[in-house]
């Protein structure tokens, strides 16, 4: 299953606009395909979504599923991940209210949702992303011997823009003519990709090797591959960086990072060390990981999104200037700065 071209589909985000737990719907409205006809928050019903996100689309903001039919979607899709995945019950309702409308389902949180409903419309479906691979495997380090370039994106934090970085770059690559492909591996990039796999649904044993099976599958077509980072070495909860550097065996890294972010977001007694310690760090895990020479950290892409123009420019060139690698807001100014030097 996944979200194809001619479907509208209608994001489920309550609290999620203006929260802390709206990055996968955020994400889908900015790297969608597919017509998006509606967005449900009731936080922020009626405003502009323009001016509350910097998305430049023109879209509105609805209370509720019901309010959200006047506008014909025939998928939902669930934009909001809570803290422990569990939906608040008038939630949960606004989507029993949407499969008994008719609406297919796209869900990105850990609790499959398809054991929940009975018989389903003929055409309406389920897609529970959280799911393993069929088959599982054993990293092996096979990918270091490829040709392509795979290109990983790292963070100092959860929740940076890795996936963002990701998929801009990759653009960029496209729009040069390149054979690049963007390789999701969380949730909201495969939403907006429609394949990947969900590394955090993986048993850890099998976590490299499903990276690695997915890094193989998609060599043969591409000379470069960007894959989405998640999670981060600095983060006491994470476990998702690690396989990932394991499993793509990867040719360089880029560092994402929020501008002026000190601590790590939800503990702020861990502190994140300075760039470039930081840096040194993910070369070296990156090269012990590969046991095949020194991988680099190639850029850092700054996320400036809470910043003016003036301040944002202000915050890339001091990053510049403390680690002396390249440095933009790709999402912001673009990736084709950043591009050339990725790729040497």
């Amino acid at each position: 299953m996944r979200i194809e071209l001619h479907h509208r589909v209608a994001i489920l985000l309550h609290e999620g606009i203006r929260g802390t737990h709206g990055k996968t719907g955020l994400a889908y409205l900015r790297y969608g395909e597919a017509q998006i006809v509606a967005v449900i928050d009731a936080q922020c019903a009626d405003e502009s979504l323009a001016a509350l996100t910097g998305i430049d689309k023109d879209i509105p903001i609805v209370a509720s599923v019901a309010k959200a039919l006047a506008y014909h979607p025939d998928v939902l899709l669930i934009g909001i991940a809570p803290s422990g995945g569990a939906l608040p019950d008038a939630w949960w309702q606004e989507i029993k209210d949407a499969i008994a409308a008719g609406l297919s389902l796209v869900n990105g949180l850990h609790t499959p949702m398809g054991e929940h409903f009975g018989q389903l419309r003929e055409g309406q479906w389920i897609w529970d992303i959280r799911q393993e691979p069929k088959e599982l495997r054993i990293g092996q380090g096979k990918a270091r011997s490829l040709s392509c370039q795979r290109i990983l994106t790292v963070g100092t934090d959860m929740a940076l823009g890795k996936m963002s970085a990701s998929l801009e770059l990759n653009k960029a690559a496209r729009q040069r003519g390149m054979k690049s492909k963007f390789l999701a591996t969380g949730q909201g990039g495969l939403m907006i990709a429609g394949y990947g796999i969900a590394l955090d649904a993986v048993r850890v044993d099998f976590a490299a090797g499903s990276v690695e099976g997915m890094v193989l599958d998609w060599e043969d077509e591409h000379d470069v591959l960007f894959i989405e980072g998640q999670g981060s070495l600095l983060h006491p909860g994470s476990t998702a960086t690690l396989p990932l550097i394991r499993g793509s065996q990867p040719t360089g890294l880029i560092l994402v990072h929020r501008a002026g972010q000190t601590h790590i977001r939800d503990f702020p007694d861990i502190l994140i060390p300075p760039l470039l310690e930081v840096v040194n760090l993910y070369e070296t895990v990156a090269s012990a990981g590969g046991a095949f020479g020194r991988v680099n950290v190639k850029a850092i892409a700054l996320n400036t999104f809470h910043l003016d123009p003036e301040s944002a420019q202000a915050a890339i060139a001091q990053v510049n200037q403390e680690t002396g690698l390249p440095c933009t807001d790709v999402v912001r100014f673009g990736a084709n700065s950043l591009l050339d030097k990725v790729l040497n």
